[in-house]
């Protein structure tokens, strides 16, 4: 039961990677609004690039894990019709 459960927090498709990406943009930008209205000026924008920012970055790393794990399971598939 608990392994049906863990499955649901597993990304399998890009689709669905593309879905998280667009959720953790959405709340990125809206701390950043909340950062440009805290502190204005440069530190608002600084605070406000880097939550951007590091939506880009970890879902360049969410869709590279995409593409390493479907790598591996075609090595696998591969290997166990020789074997």
């Amino acid at each position: 039961m608990l392994r049906k459960i863990g499955r649901l927090f597993v990304i399998k498709t890009r689709f669905e990677a593309f879905v998280i990406i667009y959720a953790l943009a959405l709340g990125a930008t809206s701390r950043g609004a909340a950062y440009l209205q805290e502190y204005p000026g440069w530190g608002g924008q600084l605070l406000f690039l880097a939550t951007t920012g590091a939506v880009f970055l970890a879902g360049a790393k969410i869709l590279d894990c995409l593409k390493y794990e479907k790598a591996e399971r075609v090595r696998e598939a591969a290997e166990s019709v020789e074997g």
